[in-house]
């Protein structure tokens, strides 16, 4: 199994910029696919981006495209979401979720129910 701890959340003005982290700690923690989610209050779980260990490479939502960028570090057991340019509606719970599928479709990587793993999430906070 793996373990997955989320850190750098925080609160920034729209238009800031912030980097969470997700360490993994387990064997073979380096093998995993690592996505982020997100929940806002009264919303339900969202896909924000994935770093992958198949043909799908990086996948993005929609609404983070241009402006968030997902990483592993040179350890290879951390996945960063860089997020700039935030706007109020990126508040939310951020968590990490981890899968060691290799998935056909990069669109699936998007789904929940595709991850073994959650950590505890980062509360990430933009003001107008």
């Amino acid at each position: 199994q793996v373990q997955l701890v989320e850190s750098g959340g925080g609160l920034v003005q729209a238009g800031g910029s912030l980097r969470l982290s997700c360490a993994a700690a387990g064997r073979s923690s380096s093998r995993y696919s690592i996505s982020w989610f997100r929940q806002a209050p009264e919303k339900g779980r969202e896909f924000v981006a994935a770093i992958t260990r198949s043909t799908a490479g990086t996948v993005y939502a929609e609404s983070v495209r241009g402006r968030f960028t997902i990483s592993r570090g040179n350890a290879q057991n951390t996945v960063y979401l860089q997020m700039n340019s935030l706007k109020p509606e990126d508040t939310a719970v951020y968590y990490c979720a981890a899968t060691l599928k290799q998935l056909s479709s990069a669109s699936w990587y998007s789904r929940a129910q595709e991850y073994d793993y959650w950590g505890q999430g980062t509360q990430v906070t933009v003001t107008s």
